[in-house]
C-alpha cells in the first residue's frame, strides 16, 4: 500500500463538492521537479504505427515513481492506443509496472494482437511513426451525418454545408443483446434524414468507442452483445454502406468533435472534449492532421486520489468518464443534496439538474462549478500529452447556463495556477444548437465524394 499522505496537494481553487480532488497535473508537476533519469514510453498500434512520449523519473523505484509511471502509461494507452508497450528507462522501476487487465484486454481487442510489454533503454525505444490524416471537411453534395451516444443518437441532413433537417432520439444500446437493435435505429434514422434530401451522396458517422476501418472494435454501445454476435454488431457500418451504395466514413466521436471545432472556428491545434453520456475527446494537431490516436480520455486518469470514485466498467479510479459526463453530474448529486428518484436514468437526472439550474438553484450551480474545477486542472494534464492551443467543449452536459459556469470556472483555475497556459490556450464553446448536434453535422463532412 502506497503512502498516500505525501501525495496530497492543496488547490488554489478547490472543487466545491469534491474537496478531496487531487489533480494529476499538480501532483505530476511536483514530482517532476526531482526527476532526473530519462524515460521514453512508446506504443505500437495498427500498421506499425509508433507513438513516443518522453519524460523523466527518479532513479529509484519509490512509491511516487511507480505511481507516476503507471498512471502515465495508463493515460498514454487510452490517449494514443497500442498493443505493444515499450518502457525505456530505469529497469528497477520499469520492470515493476503492471498494466491493468481491463486495459490490456481492451487494447488486444482493439488491435487484434496480444498485449505485451518490453522493458529496454531509452536509446532502444523505436522511433516515431505516426499516421497523418488530413482533417478536411467535405461540404459539397447531399449528405447525412449521424452521432451515436450511449443515451441518444442524432442525425442531420446537409445540403452543401447547410443543415436542412436534424433529429435527436433516445435509445438504450448498452443493454441490448441483439445487434439488430443497433442496426434498426441507425438505418431508420438515415431514412428519415434522406426524406429531406433530393438524393444521398455520402454518409458520415460519429460514434462512441474505438472505430478502426469503419468497424467498432470496442465500445460501451455493444457491452450487452454476446461474444458470438460481436462481429455482426461491429460490422453494422459496413452493412449500411453496402445497402446505400455511397461513400461512408465513421470516426470516433471525439475526433469528430475536434473536426467540428476546426471547421467552425477555422483553427488547428484543437482538442475537442464532448461531455455526454461519457467523455469523448479528439485531437487535430497544429498541421491540421488527425494522428490515428484512440483519444479515449474517458479511461484516462485525471484524479490521483486513491479514494476517488471507481468506474463500474473498468474498475479504475479517478478516470475522465466520472469527471466530464452525465456520470459526473450523477456522482455529485449526493454532495449537492439534490434528491432524484432512483429509477431515473442518467439523461433524465441531468435534465432535472438543468431545470434546477435554469431556476437559479445554487445546489445545481455547485455541480457545474465542481466540473469546471475538474476541467481547469485537467486541461494542463492533457496539455502534457497533446500539443494544442484551442479546446472545444460541447456535449449535453454543457447545455444551458451550467455549461457557461463550467467554462468560466475552468478559466479561473488556469489563470490562478497555470498562467502561462492560460495565456496560450483558448477555450471555445459553440452556440447552443451546435453544442447538441454539432458532431452529427461535422460527421456528414467526413466522406469525400466519388469522382
Amino acid at each position: 500500500m502506497l503512502n498516500q499522505q505525501k501525495y496530497l496537494v492543496n488547490l488554489t481553487i478547490p472543487a466545491p463538492l469534491n474537496p478531496d480532488f487531487q489533480p494529476a497535473a499538480l501532483l505530476n508537476r511536483r514530482y517532476l521537479v526531482s526527476a532526473t533519469e530519462p524515460l521514453v514510453i512508446a506504443l505500437e498500434g495498427e500498421a506499425g504505427r509508433i507513438t513516443r512520449f518522453k519524460t523523466a523519473v527518479r532513479p529509484t523505484p519509490d512509491d511516487e515513481t511507480l505511481r507516476y509511471i503507471e498512471r502515465t502509461v495508463k493515460f498514454l494507452l487510452w490517449a494514443r492506443g497500442g498493443w505493444r508497450l515499450y518502457l525505456g528507462g530505469p529497469a528497477a522501476a520499469c520492470k515493476r509496472i503492471r498494466v491493468r487487465k481491463f486495459d490490456t484486454e481492451m487494447m488486444s481487442t482493439s488491435y487484434g494482437k496480444k498485449f505485451e510489454t518490453i522493458v529496454t533503454t531509452p536509446a532502444k525505444v523505436p522511433a516515431n511513426k505516426e499516421i497523418q490524416i488530413p482533417a478536411v471537411g467535405h461540404l459539397k453534395g447531399n449528405r447525412i451525418g449521424f452521432d451515436l451516444g450511449a443515451s441518444d443518437y442524432k442525425v442531420s441532413a446537409v445540403i452543401d454545408g447547410n443543415v436542412v433537417f436534424t433529429e435527436e432520439m433516445p435509445w438504450d444500446p448498452k443493454t441490448q443483446s441483439n445487434p439488430e437493435y443497433h442496426y434498426h435505429h441507425i438505418s431508420s434514422a438515415l431514412h428519415r434524414a434522406a426524406a429531406h434530401l433530393p438524393r444521398v451522396d455520402a454518409i458520415g458517422g460519429s460514434s462512441a468507442g474505438i472505430i478502426v476501418n469503419n468497424e467498432i472494435r470496442a465500445a460501451s454501445l455493444l457491452r450487452a452483445i454476446p461474444k458470438k454476435l460481436h462481429p455482426q454488431a461491429a460490422g453494422v457500418f459496413k452493412r449500411i454502406a453496402k445497402e446505400w451504395g455511397v461513400p461512408l466514413v465513421v470516426m470516433n466521436d471525439g475526433d469528430v468533435t475536434a473536426l467540428a471545432g476546426a471547421l467552425s472556428l477555422g483553427k488547428k491545434g484543437m482538442l475537442g472534449i464532448a461531455m455526454g453520456s461519457s467523455e469523448a475527446a479528439g485531437f487535430i494537431n497544429k498541421d491540421g492532421r488527425i494522428l490515428g490516436w484512440l483519444n479515449e480520455l474517458a479511461f484516462a486518469p485525471v484524479d490521483y486520489n486513491p479514494d476517488a470514485a471507481k468506474d463500474e466498467w473498468s474498475g479504475d479510479r479517478g478516470i475522465g468518464s466520472l469527471y466530464f459526463s452525465q456520470q459526473a453530474v450523477n456522482k455529485l448529486l449526493p454532495a449537492a443534496r439534490i434528491k432524484i428518484p432512483k429509477e431515473m436514468g442518467l439523461p433524465e437526472r441531468l435534465k432535472e439538474v438543468q431545470a434546477l439550474m435554469a431556476k437559479g438553484d445554487s445546489r445545481a450551480a455547485r455541480i457545474y462549478e465542481t466540473i469546471g474545477v475538474y476541467l481547469g486542472y485537467s486541461i494542463p494534464h492533457y496539455a502534457a500529452f497533446y500539443d494544442f492551443e484551442n479546446v472545444l467543449i460541447l456535449g449535453r452536459v454543457t447545455t444551458g447556463k451550467g455549461g457557461d459556469i463550467v467554462v468560466e470556472k475552468a478559466r479561473q483555475v488556469l489563470r490562478a495556477d497555470f498562467p502561462a497556459l492560460a495565456a496560450r490556450i483558448r477555450l471555445h464553446v459553440p452556440d447552443e444548437k451546435s453544442r447538441r448536434i454539432g458532431q452529427a453535422v461535422a460527421a456528414a463532412s467526413l466522406p469525400s465524394l466519388k469522382k
